[in-house]
């Protein structure tokens, strides 16, 4: 299950990370990728946390797609959101929970 939601996912964060093939996309695609803010570098995602009245934006490699940790999170935004969110992946947390996940040293 796990591994479905992290396959669409990928999909889906493959609109918002420019390739090479760029170049050759429709208008209505040109503009979803030049619409990536300036800190979303190619191989980064944005997650936005929120946990009640706190939340905060990360940016995220695409290496912790493979992480279990990150991949527990997914579960639970597949849980609270579903599988049609747009824009920033929204990830019920505390802030303070991805940091954790994003400073551990991974093997």
């Amino acid at each position: 299950m796990t591994r479905s939601f992290v396959g669409k996912i990928q999909k889906s964060l493959s609109l918002f990370v420019p390739t090479r093939t760029a170049l050759h996309l429709n208008e209505d695609q040109q503009e979803i990728a030049t619409s990536i803010p300036d800190d979303v570098l190619e191989g980064h995602f944005a997650v936005l946390v929120t946990n009640g009245e706190e939340s905060k934006r990360f940016v995220v490699k695409l290496d912790y797609l493979s992480d279990p940790a990150f991949l527990r999170l997914l579960d639970q935004a597949r849980e609270e959101f579903g599988f049609r969110q747009k824009g920033a992946l929204a990830v019920p947390c505390r802030p303070q929970e991805l940091q954790k996940i994003l400073d551990d040293p991974r093997a």
